[in-house]
């Protein structure tokens, strides 16, 4: 028989804080399985720099752009953007019967930063009694350059050699911030048991499974890993003492996921160096 993937949810302490997905009640990314016949036909984030200045500071224009192949019950997008390794904006929108979204904002910022922006799409529809979903992610990479030994300029992919110089340095420094949330979990949990990626990096299992998964099971722990970080992140931070913070300035969130699946970790360090650890079981039954 097929594995089905299905999410126990509980919640573990250890001396740093440790949180449980939690599904609420209100506001809320909600997976339900997979219609494979109900398809994106546009899924697309564009980031891209705007000629002139504002004074001292760049504008980033950030589009969120998505359209299902047929209306649904509830559309809904999220959206992320990091700048070296921390999280400067948020987008979401949602629409009720509908099939197309779009979302704009101008990011102004300034000093050379590698940007990098991930989206979350998904279609809930109701046909009956039976609730189905169709999802899919979108991402977009832009490094920045703004010095005063270099005209103001972007790139996606570094083509000459001053781009490439650029292009390690804000590489150099985006791993530095991030590379500091892997090391302090390499201290709780043995690295070779689990597979690592950053959030970003998750967009190219848009078409490929996880290893030793199916493609169905992939959709499923995406599915219900976007759950949690929309009410768990997205929405704001729980931290130890009970208080909720904003996730802007947070690290890029590390995703550890053990090899034999039976848990995952999403892993951040808040804007004022808090490491918050976010625990999903994962269980695949015959």
């Amino acid at each position: 028989m097929k594995r089905l993937l299905s999410i126990c949810i509980f919640l573990l302490s250890f001396v740093i804080i440790i949180q449980a997905f939690e599904r609420p009640a209100h506001e809320a990314i909600m997976f339900f399985p997979i219609d494979p016949t109900v398809h994106f036909t546009t899924a697309e984030t564009k980031l891209s720099l705007q000629p002139k200045k504002k004074e001292t500071r760049y504008v980033v224009d950030w589009i969120v752009t998505s359209s299902l192949d047929r209306t649904a019950y509830l559309r809904q997008d999220v959206s992320l953007l990091f700048a070296n390794g921390r999280l400067v904006a948020t987008q979401t929108k949602w629409k009720e019967n509908g099939k197309s979204l779009i979302q704009q904002k101008q990011i102004e910022q300034k000093g050379s930063r590698l940007f990098q922006a991930i989206s979350y799409h998904q279609g809930e529809l109701h046909s009956d009694n039976d609730i189905r979903s169709s999802q899919k992610m979108s991402g977009d990479v832009l490094y920045v350059v703004d010095s005063s030994f270099a005209p103001l300029q972007s790139f996606r992919k570094p083509t000459t050699a001053e781009q490439k110089t650029w292009a390690n340095t804000l590489n150099k420094q985006t791993q530095t911030i991030v590379n500091k949330t892997a090391n302090q979990m390499g201290n709780i949990l043995p690295a070779d048991d689990y597979y690592h990626l950053y959030l970003p990096e998750l967009v190219q299992y848009n078409e490929q499974p996880f290893m030793d998964l199916t493609t169905n099971e992939t959709e499923m722990m995406i599915g219900n890993l976007w759950e949690g970080l929309y009410k768990n992140y997205f929405l704001g931070i729980k931290k130890q003492n009970g208080s909720i913070e904003s996730p802007i300035g947070s690290t890029v969130p590390l995703i550890l996921i053990k090899k034999d699946y039976s848990k995952l970790f999403v892993v951040t360090e808040t804007a004022d160096g808090e490491l918050v650890i976010l625990k999903q079981l994962l269980e695949f039954k015959q």
